[in-house]
This record gives structure tokens, C-alpha cells and sequence, in this order.
């Protein structure tokens, strides 16, 4: 009788769906997680009126109220990401059409299976017809990158972008450990427990669990959907050892009931057992006979209700209830520990000198509060994407992009400001841009992501990196950390290099350097002579393009002056857009670049060659090494780039690649992999010594 109305939570999870879709881009998540679920429920027979209520209430109230988000609009009518609840929705409609038509016309079990049949196979023909009709006139969305990423390798998505973001990696052991702790243990008994108890609520659970399980181990990031259904699976095999405990030290003990057998009294007065009494014998006894393990089961029965059962069951639960309170202290404290690690803000870090003194590396804040406190209201800062939300939140001044990346030809055009030359790149700069912020001081910095910046890049405009789509001319080209020519010319090495590298300096006429931080890990330019004839018409509300007149979602334009540049760009075409047009130069982009891919040692041999040619002669005979340059490489045992592509070259017997490479850089010689092996050893293992 209480479940009658329990399609009520249909609307309610509408509401709270809303909320989602207004909050964070993961609806896509909870939209088809709770679609599957509803589809689920029809496959193992578990359609009801009711739960055609729930569904039917959810999707409607849901989906009204997300249309209402400016930034979402029609997506959730029009995305392949988001149809798949919707063809459950209509398949709803039609079932619940069948299973009234049946009930109303009292059919038989064929002839209702007939007519399901018959109307299904009208409504997926009219599907199919209305699907024929509408696709060519670009209705539909594509999925996108990050969501096809979820079903093939890391880094090979097709799209640079997507395939330069570190949180796309697979996860490990380690990570679900770091963040789930004890959960690890606790989820999977809580899943079997949900299996035994299996129904119409309980198999979301299951759902649940397996989805978020399965895309956790394909992204990292993911891992976060786990904590929610971890933490209740968590719950239920804990509460279920729990009360089995207590109801072990604190349950009465059982009367055993009498084994006298009920008489009869007959005529002769001879005592005899009752009716009753011998079908209960002949039952037990076809038991046993039926069931081989009955004796086995009676005898472990007897067992556990003996003096001596039960007091080990006691002892056992007392176990159990020590053991739960050992793990919920330990996992009470790590919880308040890692809430503290992640609370703290990740631009404050904690590191060792060289001569073993803690110190705090606080050259991020202090950076992004320079700029709050030293810049105008209105300034621009152009950086990577990477640290735009900080920019934005901590110093209150507009950046060119953040982690928002759904626009990929501006990332694109970001990415060749960075790494075009610096006329190049400050003519583009001068238009969007009052100060330029740049990572430094080794590690993760802009440097180091560097050549995914160019091959970003390179995929919007193409002149870029010409004939190779992954850009691997972009980077350093030796074991002495020399850059290539083009790493070398780059708007961002200068800035980034400034005073630091040998002859590197940024132009006094373009740049200003007005901030560094302590440890140099940050450092911010003024950019000298923007135009401000851009600033202000991009800072003109004329200018921007609203959702609706006098509405708050307004979308920026670039200046006039950029018009020239962006003419040069192509609209990265995703390899799922169904909706483009093909086109040669697409294909042979995504040809080559997945070439590459597959094949990187062949691809970074063919630029590091290229670039090679390139060094003047009286260059490479200044590059003379020195013994403790010799030494420095040999001692570093690493398994890197160069000796994968070393040990490559030289077991496909590729000498005049080597000789060349060797002719440029004498010290690649001397590299070694993690266990001692280098050039030498990989020639006579392959017996290629000429």
C-alpha cells in the first residue's frame, strides 16, 4: 500500500536533477545512469504502473526544467549523449500502452506477445523514418571527445585536447586506496548483500556500482562518481555484520521444542503415533533422500544451537563488533585527513632545498594576489587554460580561458599564441591581453606541457606544425636540454626563459617583466602597446551575443583586427561529428595523426632529423662535451623518450638515423635505461653493430 505513491519521488528526483543541471556538468551522468535503471527494470521484469509513474514523471519534470539552463537549452533533445533516456522514455509510452490494452482486452499470453510485438515493430519503424529524416539536417549533436575517451585508450581520442589532459589516465589500485581506504573492502560485500535482497530499489544500487565502477577504471577523474555508492554498499555490509553481532550477544536462548511425538488413542488401546506425526516423518525422510547435504546441514544446525555454538557465535560477533570499531576509527581519522589535504588550497605546497630544509612554496597565491592588488579592474590575463578558474576566483580579473575547454578553436588559438614566434604570438596577444602569466621553475610547468600546447595548436591551425599533426618538432632535441628551432623562437620560451637560459630575453619593445615570485615558479608580463581601440570593442555589450535580448548569458566576440588570423584557422572536425562535411584535409589529418600515435619513435626520429639539418654547422661543433657532462648522462639511469627511440632505432637496424643523431648530440651515446643498458649493449644484443 505505501509503495502506491512512491511515484511522487519521480517528481522530486525531477527537482533534484534540475539542481544537477544548473550545478555541474556531470548530469549527463545521472540522467543515463537513471535511464539504464529504468531500462533494466523492463529487461529482468520488473515493469509496473508504478515505475512507469516514477520514470515518466522524472524525465518529463526533469528535462522541462533543463531545457530553462541557458547553457544547456535543447541538449538533452538533441545530444546523442543524452537521447538514450529519451528512447527510454518513449519506449515507456508504448509499453505502457500494451500492457493497458492487454489488461483492458483480457488477452491470453500468445496473443499479448503478438501485440507487443506488432506495436513495437510499428514504433521502431516510425523511429527509424523520423531518425532518417532529421539526420542530415544536423539535428543531433555528436558525442563528444571526453566521452568516446571513456571507451578507447587514453591519448588516442583523435582529439589533442582531450588527449593532453592528465586526469583522462586509467586509474590505478593505488588511487581507489587514496581515496575509498576501507571502502575497498566494504562496497563489494555490500554489492553481494544488495544481490541477495534484490528488487526494484535495490537494483540501482547494483547499476550504480557497476557503471561507476567501469568508468572510474577508465578516468582517473571518475573515481569521485565511486564515493557516493561506496560509501552506501560501505554501509550496508557494515550495518548487516553489525546487527548479526548484537543479535548474537543479546538474542534469547531458543525453547526447544518437545520431540514427543502426538498419539491417537484407538479402540484397542494401544498408543500409536499421529497422522500428523507420520507424514512429518515421511517428508523428512523423502528430504533427506532428495538432498544429499540434509544430514550435513542438520548436523551443522544442531551444532550452532548447541552450548558450544552459540558461545562461539557470541565470541565470533564480539570479534566482528571490535574489528568494525577498529575500522571506523581508522577510517573516521583518514576521511578528516584527506578532507583536510584536499580543503587546503593546491597552489600553497610544502618542499625540501637542496640542502634539506622544509620551506613553503607560496609563489602561486602570491602571484594571483599580485595581480588582484597591482593591475586594473578590467585587465586581461592571458595564460593556459590550466590555470584560468584560479585566476579568475582568487584574483578577480578576467583570463582568456579557463577549464571550460568546450571551445576548442580558442584553446587552439590560445595554444598558438604560446607557441607561434613572438611577433607572431604578440600580435595576436596585443588584441586579447593586458598581462601575460607564465609557469616556470621545472616540473609541470608551461614548458614541459609545452608540446601539447603546439600540437593543440597545430590541429586548428594547421601551418603550425605542416606534415605532422602531433608537433614533435616542438621540444627539446637533445640530452643537454637544447630546444628545437621552433621551441626556441616560441612566444612562450622567450618569456618563460627570460634571463634564465643563455641569450634567451624578451623584448623590452613588447614585453615588461613586472612580477617573479621567491622561488620563481611563476612570473607575469605586462604587455606593452595593447590595442585598446580591441579592448574596447570587445568590452562593448553591442558586441556580445546574448541567448535572449537583455538576457545574462552573453557570449563574446573576437575584435575586428583578429579577423585576418581566425580566417586562417579550420574548425577542428571531431572524429564522431556525423554532421560535418568530409573533407580531404580532415582525413588526412586524423590519418596522420593517429600514425604517429601508433608509431611515436618513428615520427619523433623523423622531426628530431629534420630539425638536425637544420643546425648550422658551426653550432654542433660548439656543442663539445666535457666530462662531466659525460658523466651526468651516464649516471642517470632512466627509462625516458630518447632511450625508447634509441633502443628502437637500433633494433630495427635504422644506423643511419643513429649516426646522424649521434653527429648532433655525441652525449646521447652515453644515455641508459633503468637497468644500466644503453646504445652499446642493444647493438650486440641485436647483433647490429655495423
Amino acid at each position: 500500500e505505501d509503495e502506491k505513491h512512491n511515484y511522487i519521488f519521480g517528481i522530486l528526483t525531477g527537482f533534484a536533477y534540475f539542481y544537477m543541471v544548473a550545478a555541474w556538468g556531470g548530469y549527463i551522468f545521472v540522467l543515463n545512469l537513471i535511464g539504464l535503471h529504468a531500462l533494466m527494470l523492463v529487461v529482468i521484469g520488473r515493469f509496473t504502473t508504478n515505475v512507469y509513474l516514477s520514470y515518466t514523471l522524472f524525465y518529463v519534470v526533469g528535462t522541462f526544467l533543463a531545457i530553462q539552463v541557458p547553457v544547456v537549452g535543447w541538449a538533452p533533445l538533441k545530444s546523442l549523449e543524452q537521447l538514450g533516456p529519451c528512447a527510454v522514455f518513449l519506449g515507456y509510452q508504448v509499453l505502457q500502452f500494451t500492457e493497458m490494452t492487454i489488461a483492458k482486452k483480457k488477452m491470453d499470453k500468445k496473443q499479448a506477445w503478438n501485440f507487443r510485438l506488432k506495436t513495437f515493430t510499428i514504433a521502431l519503424v516510425a523511429a527509424s523514418a523520423l531518425l532518417w529524416l532529421s539526420l542530415p539536417k544536423g539535428y543531433y549533436r555528436p558525442i563528444s571527445s571526453r566521452v568516446r575517451g571513456l571507451f578507447v585508450k587514453h591519448t588516442k581520442t583523435g582529439n589533442p585536447l582531450v588527449d593532453s589532459v592528465a586526469e583522462h589516465q586509467p586509474a590505478d589500485n593505488q588511487a581507489y586506496f587514496r581515496y575509498l581506504q576501507h571502502l575497498c573492502t566494504f562496497a563489494p560485500i555490500g554489492l553481494i548483500l544488495v544481490f541477495c535482497n534484490f528488487g526494484d530499489t535495490s537494483s540501482f544500487l547494483v547499476v550504480y556500482a557497476i557503471v561507476a565502477y567501469f568508468f572510474s577504471n577508465k578516468m582517473v577523474r571518475l573515481v569521485l562518481l565511486l564515493g557516493p555508492i561506496a560509501s552506501i554498499l560501505g554501509g550496508i555490509s557494515a550495518g548487516r555484520i553489525l546487527s548479526w553481532s548484537i543479535s548474537q550477544l543479546f538474542a534469547e536462548e531458543e525453547k526447544k521444542p518437545s520431540k514427543k511425538p502426538k498419539i491417537s488413542t484407538v479402540a484397542d488401546g494401544k498408543r500409536k503415533e499421529s497422522k500428523k506425526s507420520r507424514t512429518s516423518k515421511r517428508n523428512a525422510a523423502k528430504e533427506s533422500t532428495s538432498n544429499p547435504f540434509a544430514e550435513v546441514t542438520e548436523g551443522i544446525d544442531t551444532v550452532l544451537k548447541s552450548k558450544e555454538g552459540v558461545l562461539a557465535k557470541q565470541t565470533i560477533a564480539f570479534l566482528c563488533i571490535g574489528l568494525l570499531y577498529l575500522f571506523a576509527s581508522s577510517f573516521n581519522e583518514i576521511s578528516w585527513m584527506t578532507a583536510k589535504a584536499l580543503s587546503h588550497p593546491s597552489i600553497i605546497i610544502e618542499a625540501r632545498t637542496n640542502d634539506g630544509n622544509v620551506v613553503i612554496v607560496d609563489d602561486y597565491r602570491e602571484a594571483y594576489w599580485w595581480l588582484k592588488h597591482n593591475t586594473p579592474e578590467d585587465a586581461r590575463v592571458l595564460a593556459w587554460w590550466d590555470y584560468g578558474y584560479q585566476i579568475s576566483a582568487l584574483s578577480n580579473r578576467t583570463t582568456i580561458a579557463d577549464g571550460n575547454t568546450w571551445n576548442h578553436e580558442h584553446i587552439g588559438l590560445l595554444g598558438r599564441v604560446l607557441t607561434s614566434n613572438v611577433e607572431d604570438g604578440y600580435n595576436i596577444a596585443r588584441h586579447l591581453s593586458d598581462y601575460i602569466l607564465v609557469w616556470g621553475g621545472g616540473g609541470g610547468d608551461d614548458l614541459a606541457k609545452s608540446p601539447h600546447l603546439a600540437r593543440i595548436a597545430n590541429s586548428v591551425f594547421r601551418h603550425m606544425c605542416p606534415g605532422d599533426p602531433t608537433c614533435r618538432a616542438f621540444g627539446f632535441i637533445d640530452n643537454q636540454g637544447n630546444p628545437s628551432r621552433m621551441m626556441r623562437e616560441s612566444f612562450l620560451y622567450n618569456l618563460h626563459s627570460h634571463g634564465l637560459k643563455a641569450g634567451v630575453q624578451a623584448d623590452p619593445e613588447k614585453f615588461n617583466e613586472v612580477f617573479r615570485s621567491k622561488y620563481g615558479k611563476v612570473r607575469i608580463y605586462e604587455l606593452l602597446n595593447p590595442d585598446l581601440e580591441s579592448k574596447a570593442w570587445v568590452a562593448d555589450p553591442k558586441n556580445r551575443i546574448c541567448d535572449v535580448e537583455g538576457g545574462w548569458y552573453c557570449r563574446g566576440q573576437y575584435p575586428p583586427a583578429l579577423q585576418g588570423i581566425l580566417s586562417e584557422r579550420i574548425d577542428f572536425a571531431q572524429l564522431e561529428d556525423f554532421n560535418r562535411e568530409a573533407k580531404d584535409e580532415d582525413d588526412e589529418y586524423q590519418k596522420q595523426y593517429f600514425e604517429n600515435l601508433n608509431n611515436p619513435h618513428k615520427a619523433k626520429s623523423k622531426a628530431m632529423n629534420a630539425e638536425r639539418s637544420q643546425i648550422p654547422n658551426n653550432e654542433v661543433e660548439d656543442r663539445k662535451t666535457t666530462q662531466e657532462q659525460i658523466d651526468g648522462v651516464y649516471k642517470s639511469w632512466a627509462d625516458t623518450d630518447q632511450t625508447t627511440l634509441m633502443w628502437q632505432l637500433i633494433n630495427d637496424g635504422s644506423v643511419e638515423e643513429v649516426q646522424k643523431w649521434l653527429e648532433a648530440d655525441p652525449l646521447i651515446a652515453y644515455i641508459r635505461s633503468s637497468d644500466g643498458r644503453g646504445p652499446m649493449w642493444w647493438a650486440f644484443e641485436s647483433r647490429k653493430q655495423s
